[in-house]
């Protein structure tokens, strides 16, 4: 969750906050939603990680605005 922490502290990506915020709006408590935007964060640095290329924010922004659907759904 540290990299969540980090990625709202600094508003980098801006889209972890707005998806933050719209899933809070939703209905989801902030512990569960910063939990989902934890589970695309984990899905990112485990790809990042077994297929040795470097970060893809657009792909990353694409599977934040997708939540609640999780990644591997």
């Amino acid at each position: 969750m540290e990299i969540v922490d980090n990625q709202l502290r600094g508003d980098n990506p801006q889209e972890v906050r707005r998806t933050l915020d719209r899933l809070v709006a939703s209905g989801h408590s902030q512990v569960e939603a910063r939990r989902l935007i934890g589970c695309v964060v984990s899905t990112a640095v485990c790809d990042i990680l077994t297929e040795l290329r470097p970060f893809d924010e657009p792909a990353y922004v694409a599977a934040l605005q997708r939540l609640p659907q999780l990644p591997w759904e």
